[in-house]
């Protein structure tokens, strides 16, 4: 679970299968790099005490998960709006009452911290955000409370947004850029590193600037992965974001080398605008670094410096002892302070296709929802009965303990990697469980995709005035529902699916969307 602003992640799962082989990910589609957008809190973030809860009587217990007393947090802060929110909370601006400084405070229900696993894990965390803070681009940790509901970390406020936001709107973009901002991503990992810390999972919007400034520094502010590095120990745990997973972590055999293969992928990125190795389901992107065919030749990559694909080269070896350190990396000659990399601009292509990338899925996420929501009642009764024997509690949810318990009632041989996976897909607004349209959406034969009543019903969905074309405000509308209505978000979507740029999306557009793969290095669409 991430201290700020967090976004969900594959968790860590104890492996039980053979460490030879690589799981059979369910075929379900992988989370865009940008994730779900918070949806606004509608109310304060926090209850109103009785009159007869005092501060001295809540302190006078002893929190069991900090072991510290209970802390009345709006005693120490004034509470404003929400930031974000991920699996096991909510980030909200506050305002600190003695000094006026403004931080990010995140409140984790305890009632999410249900077993004694998840208690060691948000210790653990916050253990290493401690540990770390006062690194250069680490988020600062301020502090940790308790009360009999909630769980509190404040840390400080990065106001200038995400990396790849920042990125995508500049009007041109260098290698001198690029080098900058890998470079701070590479410092953290020579911090984390030298202070016996493995990050395990980097990725890019893990990353926020501290504040709008042209120059704003990049901070770290997720360690929810992270763990303290054991002297001899192998680690096996599959854990991470699929795109940036080293190909020893698949092979559940691994050390602190994959968070430098981490950083080579986003410097990737970085320089082309998609990630080395693609594909739209997880399983299908595991089977890509598997298989390592790093492409360096096709555009743009032929205007990319020497310097620049030698260090990706060097940070993407497939061979951990082989790879370069983050240390050694940082004295590289391409990427100091300083050093050869291009003020030159890169192919404005580059950028367009990092704004596909990010909008990969929204539009089609929310599609298969509307999909599910209009299926015949023949059409879903195995599925519906699925859910049913899932549910065993019966609340109309599945949280990720009934997924594993149904999951082996009807026999299944996921493992727990592949019901994680499952679950984090599913899970569409992010609230920690799967009610029933989540489930048909994730878990409906694609074979649905083909049929064009069911295509036809997801357009008419969006096209609210039935004139054939969803327009930009139809877009906002639709998409605000399932919190992904900000500008940001209707732009790369329309940019990646408005194929002749008349501001609309058409039928014909819409089913190519629906239908397609993803694209290539070259920006055209391949199909799966």
């Amino acid at each position: 679970m991430g201290l700020c602003c967090s976004k969900r992640k594959t968790g860590e799962i104890p492996i039980s299968s053979s460490p030879d082989s690589v799981p059979e990910y369910h075929p379900i589609p992988i989370r865009s790099l940008e994730s779900t957008p918070p949806k606004p809190a509608p109310s304060l973030p926090f209850p109103k005490r009785a009159a007869s809860t005092s501060s001295s009587s809540s302190s006078s217990q002893i929190g069991q998960i900090l072991r510290k007393p209970y802390v009345e947090i709006t005693q120490l802060y004034d509470l404003h709006k929400e930031l974000g929110r991920g699996q096991f909370g909510v980030t909200y601006l506050c305002t600190e009452k003695a000094t006026g400084l403004k931080y990010a405070c995140k409140f984790i229900s305890r009632r999410k911290l249900v077993t004694q696993k998840d208690i060691e894990d948000v210790r653990r965390e916050i253990n290493i955000q401690q540990h770390l803070s006062g690194q250069p681009n680490i988020v600062e940790f301020k502090g940790a409370y308790e009360d009999p509901k909630n769980l509190y970390l404040v840390m400080e406020l990065c106001s200038g947004g995400e990396l790849f936001d920042r990125i995508t709107t500049k009007g041109s973009y260098s290698e001198k850029e690029a080098a900058r901002v890998c470079r701070q991503i590479v410092n953290v990992v020579h911090a984390c590193h030298f202070m016996g810390v493995m990050h395990r999972d980097l990725k890019p919007e893990n990353f926020l600037l501290v504040s709008r400034d042209e120059d704003a520094p990049l901070k770290a502010i997720d360690f929810g992965l992270s763990v303290f590095i054991e002297e001899g120990k192998v680690y096996m745990d599959i854990v991470g974001s699929a795109y940036y997973v080293a190909p020893e972590v698949l092979k559940r055999k691994y050390g602190k080398e994959i968070d430098v293969w981490s950083a080579g992928v986003i410097l990737y990125i970085l320089l082309s605008g998609v990630p080395p190795f693609w594909h739209e389901t997880e399983k299908g992107i595991f089977d890509e670094i598997l298989q390592g065919q790093l492409d360096l030749e096709k555009p743009p990559w032929p205007s990319i410096s020497s310097g620049a694909k030698d260090l990706i080269r060097k940070m993407l070896t497939r061979y951990p002892k082989k790879r370069i350190t983050a240390a050694e990396a940082l004295e590289d000659p391409w990427l100091k302070e300083d050093g050869e990399a291009s003020d030159k601009p890169l192919d404005s292509a580059v950028l367009v296709r990092m704004k596909q990338f990010r909008a990969m899925n929204k539009l089609k996420k929310v599609a298969l929802k509307v999909i599910a929501e209009n299926l015949s009642t023949e059409e879903i009764d195995g599925l519906k009965q699925t859910f049913n024997n899932m549910d065993t509690d019966g609340s109309g949810t599945i949280t990720l303990e009934e997924l594993k318990i149904g999951l082996s009632k009807l026999g299944s041989k996921l493992n727990e990697t592949e019901i994680a996976a499952l679950m984090d897909a599913a899970d569409i607004d992010k609230n920690g469980t799967i009610d029933y349209i989540e489930f048909i959406s994730a878990t409906m034969h694609r074979h649905k995709l083909e049929k064009e009543e069911h295509l036809y019903k997801a357009f008419q969905y969006f096209d609210k005035d039935g004139n054939g074309f969803i327009s930009r405000e139809e877009l906002r509308q639709a998409m605000t529902q399932y919190g992904m209505g900000d500008e940001a978000t209707i732009d790369e979507v329309l940019d990646d699916v408005d194929t002749d740029k008349d501001g609309n999306i058409n039928y014909d557009e819409f089913v190519a969307m629906m239908r397609r793969g993803t694209p290539d290095t070259n920006g055209k669409q391949t199909h799966t």
